[in-house]
């Protein structure tokens, strides 16, 4: 019950749609794999067959969406694989565009974290229809999510100086801590999904 509760209270900004092109592309690329492993050209025509139902099944699945806090990620086909991102650990959304994508025009958008363990992203996409402008909303909504934290926090210093001089100083900073700390659990809060 109370996942179905938390993601109605999701405030959906955009949701990624993918080209279907990238199914041809990665029809291709398996079969250049093959190609190239020569042991695999018999399996050339296996693979168009599987990979036809395979592709699409996986196209279908595959979700990208933006809230106002964290970017969700839904894909696989036997494996489901779910990621949350907060957008205020997101450092970078870079593209890549290789010769066979080139060809489909097709993208991979790269989503790198603060953080994150190993080389390469921590989620990689491809096919989604405008990556520059999915790009730019994910980037744009991350800098008002920091701003909007900021602005919270400078508003929350700001009355706790004024609280601190209307009251005597001992009360005073008694309450500033224990503001700070409330201040502190509701930051914690707020960066759970």
């Amino acid at each position: 019950m109370t996942d179905q509760t938390n993601k109605k209270q999701l405030f959906i900004v955009e949701r990624a749609a993918f080209n279907p092109d990238v199914r041809k592309y990665w029809l291709l690329s398996g079969s250049l794999t093959l190609l190239v492993t020569l042991a695999g050209i018999p399996l050339i025509p296996i693979w168009y067959l599987i990979g036809m139902w395979g592709t699409g099944r996986y196209l279908e699945r595959m979700e990208c969406i933006l809230t106002e806090k964290t970017l969700i990620v839904r894909k696989g086909l036997f494996i489901r694989e779910e990621k949350t991102v907060p957008l205020d650990k997101i450092t970078d959304l870079g593209m890549v565009q290789g010769p066979v994508m080139r060809f489909f025009n097709i993208h991979a958008v790269t989503v790198e974290t603060a953080g994150q363990s190993g080389p390469g992203s921590l989620i990689k996409l491809h096919g989604i229809v405008d990556p520059d402008g999915f790009r730019d909303l994910v980037l744009e909504q991350r800098d008002r999510l920091h701003s909007s934290v900021k602005q919270g926090r400078e508003d929350s210093e700001r009355s706790e100086t004024a609280l601190a001089a209307n009251k005597d100083s001992g009360d005073a900073a008694e309450s500033v801590l224990l503001l700070r700390e409330i201040r502190d659990l509701l930051a914690q809060s707020a960066e759970k999904p």
